[in-house]
């Protein structure tokens, strides 16, 4: 089995409170950019822009699928130019995904809540875990409203495709 597996769990949650996100202790939040290649070969391929406290970073990610919680994912820390260079391979059929992301440790695992301008009802939930049956928690302060994992139309990648442009 490759070591550079993603493993997660994905649920639509009612869309929370992001003041009492950032007010928790070892919340982290940045803005991402999201761009989606064209790709061949069963490869999904992105890049992304993510804002953090004053900084920025790029990132190029090429995922494989294997089964709806797994994923093989290659990523890697781009420059600014490499990152504007790739801009011209985006895929024409999908849209930019903007989304501020909140990642909140928890009973040993990273939640990410992302939340986009377009939603204002929903948001998603993502938990990362180390095997497709691991146990996971959350919190009681998050209103899950449906297990999402195996459903590929909530893939951002699916979202990219639906949601108008967000320039």
């Amino acid at each position: 089995m490759p070591k550079n597996l993603e493993i997660e769990k994905k649920f639509i949650i009612r869309y929370p409170d992001t003041e009492y996100l950032k007010s928790l202790p070892d919340c982290e939040y940045s803005h991402i950019e999201q761009i989606y290649l064209l790709s061949e070969g069963g490869r999904s391929e992105r890049i992304r822009k993510r804002s953090a406290d004053g900084s920025i970073k790029y990132y190029h990610t090429m995922k494989y699928h294997i089964t709806d919680m797994t994923r093989v994912e290659e990523e890697r820390l781009i420059s600014k130019e490499e990152y504007e260079c790739l801009k011209h391979k985006a895929d024409p059929d999908l849209n930019i995904i903007c989304k501020t992301r909140y990642c909140l440790p928890y009973e040993g695992h990273t939640l990410e809540i992302d939340v986009f301008p377009f939603w204002d009802r929903q948001a998603y939930l993502e938990i990362e875990l180390q095997s497709e049956d691991e146990k996971y928690l959350i919190p009681d302060f998050i209103n899950v409203l449906c297990d999402v994992t195996t459903e590929r139309k909530y893939t951002n990648r699916a979202l990219a495709k639906s949601i108008p442009e967000q320039n």
